[in-house]
């Protein structure tokens, strides 16, 4: 077994994961297939049918190349260069609420102006803490499971980064990286009764933001009865609802939807889902879950042979990887069906929007960076002669 302090990067890797890539790929051409039948009605009002896909191409074409380049880069290095990575987020995370630096749309400051680019500075700085919390974990995963302390230092970095995201204001986002990050502590093993403290806690501060906040409440009491202000609070979600339902079974075909023309607002982002289910039906939706399964279990799948190599960050980053894409597209799609309030989340690798389309193609990369490190080292501890075997996360 390996037992040292720091992973280890082999120096060659087999090839990709075709279990990982694929349905990344798939995700992404689905993406773009619907972007481009959701946004064009909207681009059209403004003189360029094609505003949105065109951009979108762009960001898709800077998305795979950065994926390509984080592809190269090792494990070693980005356990190396965790704390800077969370100083790096931090960063962004203040400058972002800087006058002059960040970006107000819509009553939210949470972009960085970078010519005729907006960098949504909450995206990057999820896939940084992540990095940093794995690392975290490798180093301290002994004292985590014996003493309180070592979970209260974590936790306050974390409360830190929630503070600021919340400035922002970015509940969404907030919620997501601190139900990520717990599940990520709850994988290395602390002590059960003092996670349950812990969630607690967390949930009566969520519940109290909420309250204290009267937009939040507003979301909060429209999503549970729409129908009540179906043409002011609760129009957005009875909207979504409409198209889900006129879907049904096979949908009303592509380009066909009636929802998209003006009647749903955000057709093209954080609402994409719904005129997905409009056009292609429950057959396109379970699609769609499936395809993001897929990527979740394998992730899950390889982060366990990561644990038996005893390569706990390697591990740990492909556990918050898979929680992150999954509870993001679970949260996306439970807002979209009215089972989860409004919280502005995007659909990862569909939805529009250049910072969560390149942060997620980089988190799929690195993904598939982590398979290859690991199938190398399982690969190379295999005695002599001994037989092949399917492993965890390679490659049919």
């Amino acid at each position: 077994m390996l037992k040292t302090a720091t992973p280890r990067s082999p120096t060659s890797l087999p090839a990709p994961d075709l279990w990982l890539w694929l349905p990344g790929v798939l995700l992404l051409a689905l993406g773009l297939l619907m972007l481009t039948s959701a946004s064009i009605p909207e681009a059209a009002r403004q003189g360029q049918p094609f505003y949105f896909v065109i951009r979108q191409c762009f960001f898709l074409g800077v998305a795979l190349l950065a994926g390509l380049l984080t592809y190269r880069i090792s494990l070693e290095s980005w356990y190396r260069y965790g704390p800077w990575l969370l100083f790096a987020a931090i960063l962004l995370l203040v400058l972002v609420l800087l006058p002059g630096i960040g970006r107000e749309v819509k009553g939210s400051a949470r972009w960085i102006g970078l010519g005729p680019f907006n960098l949504q500075a909450s995206e990057l700085a999820k896939l940084f803490v992540l990095v940093y919390v794995a690392g975290y974990l490798q180093r301290h995963r002994i004292a985590l499971q014996h003493t309180l302390e070592t979970m209260i230092r974590l936790l306050v970095v974390l409360g830190l980064v929630a503070v600021l995201m919340l400035l922002e204001p970015d509940f969404g986002t907030t919620v997501v990286l601190m139900i990520t990050a717990l599940g990520l502590v709850f994988l290395a093993g602390v002590n059960v009764w003092r996670f349950a403290a812990l969630q607690g806690l967390v949930i009566i501060a969520m519940g109290l933001l909420i309250y204290s906040s009267e937009y939040r409440w507003a979301r909060l009491i429209s999503f549970m009865d729409p129908w009540a202000d179906p043409f002011n609070k609760g129009f957005q979600l009875t909207q979504a609802l409409i198209a889900i339902g006129r879907g049904e079974l096979f949908g009303v075909g592509l380009g066909a939807s009636i929802q998209k023309l003006s009647y749903l607002p955000e057709a093209h982002t954080d609402f994409l889902f719904s005129i997905l289910a409009e056009e292609l039906g429950l057959i396109g939706v379970l699609v769609t879950i499936g395809l993001y399964a897929v990527i979740v279990y394998r992730a899950f799948a390889l982060a366990a042979l990561a644990e038996q190599l005893e390569q706990y960050f390697a591990a740990y980053l492909a556990y918050g990887l898979g929680l992150w894409i999954g509870i993001q597209a679970l949260f996306n799609m439970g807002v979209n069906m009215g089972v989860l309030p409004t919280k502005g989340l995007t659909l990862p690798l569909i939805s529009y929007g250049g910072s969560s389309l390149i942060v997620m193609c980089v988190a799929l990369a690195l993904l598939i960076r982590i398979n290859g490190e690991i199938q190398a080292l399982h690969d190379a501890e295999k005695p002599a002669g001994a037989p092949v075997r399917a492993v965890a996360g390679a490659s049919p």
